[in-house]
């Protein structure tokens, strides 16, 4: 009678076991597969910013493309909830994305926005658009001119100062190759059209 009660007592604490050891392992792969979940949730785009312009009016960027980091497309997506209206650009894009911000350089109360790309390893370009007129709109951002690019090896900056748009970056000194200086222009808009200046220290 004994030896019936301690081997059903053997046989529970055996299955007891069994059934442990099945929930680590189901809980195991239960906690791998959440993190691989939150890691495709966490980024799914290579870059993305939301801007809001005011209360209810946002416009996002979000970049996508597989494979070579510089190629794929970005998109901004305008979402006015006051208004119930929402619209989108969707453009394709030879770089990588490095920032998004608007302005409204032309004080014409039309909102532009600026798409910076990496185009080349240490090339920073601009994409701009206005919003205007529930639409939006290219603007051609100038090209250095060959004056311009004379020592020019990269590593551009742009900023923005009292509400003005800058460009900076080093060039080889042409009278002590040795040194480098740095050149910086100021961007003007007038009727979607820039115009530049060269800011002398």
């Amino acid at each position: 009678m004994n030896y019936k009660k301690y081997t059903l007592q053997h046989l529970l604490l055996m299955a007891g076991v069994l059934f442990c050891f099945a929930c680590t392992q189901e809980n195991e792969t239960v906690k791998e597969v959440k993190q691989e979940i939150t890691k495709a949730v966490k980024n799914p785009f290579p870059f993305y910013k939301d801007i809001e312009v005011k209360p209810g009016l946002n416009f996002e960027l979000v970049s996508w493309g597989k494979g070579a980091d510089s190629l794929g497309g970005y998109q901004i997506l305008m979402s006015d909830s006051v208004k119930n209206n929402y619209k989108s650009l969707a453009v394709e894009r030879k770089g990588i994305l490095t920032d998004f911000w608007n302005m409204d350089l032309d004080n014409d109360g039309n909102p532009e926005f600026y798409v910076q790309l990496l185009s080349k390893k240490t090339v920073s370009d601009l994409n701009v658009y206005e919003y205007a007129g529930g639409d939006f709109n290219k603007i051609s951002f100038p090209s250095l001119t060959s004056n311009q690019k004379k020592g020019y090896e990269g590593n551009d900056k742009f900023f923005i100062k009292n509400g003005d748009l800058f460009r900076s970056f080093p060039v080889i000194d042409g009278a002590d190759s040795t040194k480098k200086i740095t050149k910086t222009y100021q961007y003007k808009l007038s009727g979607n059209s820039f115009s530049t200046t060269e800011i002398k220290e």
